[in-house]
């Protein structure tokens, strides 16, 4: 992206805040406006938009392939199908507002996988915020008519939340064990999760093969309208995977929290301006409280890393000091003790910010 360094935060964080506020919007269209409820299949075309956008960002040169045995990836592009499914459903039954609290829910869902399947017990402050989450979002649903009569709408929502938890801790360790930056991850086995997606559309959908009846893939009306908001949809998500990527490569973490909030006030404000969201003053009261204990969580999260990372540096700067009063003092240093460096090239830099797996809010 030619993109002066000066301005490159702006312009990727508002490529970020645009795309993934835009495809929140749009897939609601799809689903509410131009009646296309066909989830599987609208997260193959979504799903296929990625494969041919993922060729184009490898020709660009902005990550390297990185080969990797299929059978490592099948069960990740398993886990990637049923948790992009499950958010699109999710947005399809219940309201954009809910929609977006549930992705506040994600972190609650996160710190309870990592506690009762891996055994990681989290800090005290860590814990009372998620706390705080869980209250905001436990107040802003039960207190909703709109949400709470809908069942259906309820068991997508919060099967979602697990989906996704469970989905960014297996991509995230899939990641470290395989060696593999979030793009080479993502160009890897989404071409899978396609062909998974392919077989799981004629299976899951009423197809319509006799007759193509209303109500059937093959017997819904394609709207000139109704194909430009599909399209749309589809590359609005893989702008959300490219802005994810070039936004935390060119800014810090910080910064990149602060967009999502940005992108979760304007969601839910999107929810209520455009698809009738209604907004009681328990359910404000709710999504604030969420959003207080979002905001404290990730706050606490970073300074927790910083911490780390300190860690992580003072023995290497320790050594680095004794090397040179060695030398100070005429006592040779010790060559093999220092650990090679590897050049900051810009591609390496854009690998290096993108150690983490960037498909923690996409849809």
């Amino acid at each position: 992206m030619a993109v002066p360094a000066a301005f490159a935060p702006l312009v990727y964080g508002l490529l970020n805040i645009a795309s993934a506020t835009g495809i929140v919007f749009a897939n609601k269209s799809v689903f509410s406006i131009f009646q296309f409820h066909f989830t599987y299949a609208l997260t193959l075309i979504h799903t296929l938009t990625t494969v041919v956008g993922m060729q184009g960002f490898l020709r660009m040169r902005m990550f390297e392939v990185k080969q990797v045995p299929r059978s490592k990836l099948a069960p990740l592009a398993a886990a990637y199908v049923g948790y992009i499914v499950l958010c699109n459903l999710n947005l399809n039954l219940n309201p954009v507002g809910f929609y977006q609290i549930t992705k506040i829910a994600v972190a609650p869902a996160v710190l309870a996988i990592d506690y009762f399947w891996y055994g990681r017990k989290a800090s005290t402050r860590v814990t009372l915020s998620v706390l705080v989450v869980c209250l905001g979002v436990g107040l802003a649903t039960i207190t909703d008519p709109q949400i709470s009569s809908n069942m259906a709408g309820l068991a997508a929502g919060f099967g979602s939340v697990a989906a996704t938890a469970l989905y960014q801790i297996w991509a995230g360790s899939k990641q470290k064990e395989l060696g593999l930056g979030s793009m080479q991850l993502l160009h890897q086995y989404v071409p899978l999760a396609a062909g998974m997606l392919a077989v799981l559309v004629p299976l899951c959908e009423p197809m319509g093969w006799r007759g193509a009846p209303p109500g059937s893939l093959l017997g819904y009306v394609y709207s000139p309208g109704a194909v430009v908001a599909i399209a749309i949809s589809a590359v609005l998500g893989l702008l959300v995977n490219l802005s994810t990527f070039l936004v935390i490569g060119a800014t810090s973490s910080l910064t990149y929290n602060v967009v999502g909030h940005i992108k979760t006030v304007l969601i839910l404000s999107g929810g209520v301006a455009f698809f009738g969201d209604t907004m009681p003053p328990k359910k404000a009261a709710g999504i604030a409280a969420a959003m207080g204990g979002i905001i404290w969580y990730s706050q606490i999260k970073l300074s927790e890393a910083r911490a780390s990372a300190s860690a992580k540096l003072l023995p290497h700067a320790v050594s680095v000091t004794a090397i040179q009063s060695a030398d100070a003092s005429g006592v040779p240093a010790a060559a093999d003790k220092l650990l090679p460096t590897e050049p900051r090239s810009p591609l390496n830099q854009r690998r290096s910010a993108t150690s983490t797996p960037t498909f923690v809010e996409r849809r």
